[in-house]
């Protein structure tokens, strides 16, 4: 059965939930690994959808002369 895409917020708050459950140190480790991996997915997926928004922001500068030019985001 494949997973249906998390949203980036859903992401985070699932990611949030897990790290709770972990730091519980309540659960049997086979349950600990599992929501390990899911949390890493889930992080390696939140990387990539940043990623992506990074690529598709844009700043608009304007020149001395008054106009705007578009100039891809360096993210520095």
């Amino acid at each position: 059965m494949a997973k249906k895409k998390l949203s980036f917020e859903d992401s985070v708050k699932r990611l949030d939930e897990i790290v709770k459950h972990l730091e519980s140190g309540d659960l049997p480790l086979e349950e600990s690994l599992s929501l390990f991996e899911e949390g890493t997915c889930l992080i390696t997926s939140c990387n990539a959808m940043l990623e992506e928004a990074e690529q598709k922001v844009s700043i608009l500068r304007i020149g001395k002369d008054g106009s705007l030019s578009e100039e891809p985001f360096s993210g520095e």
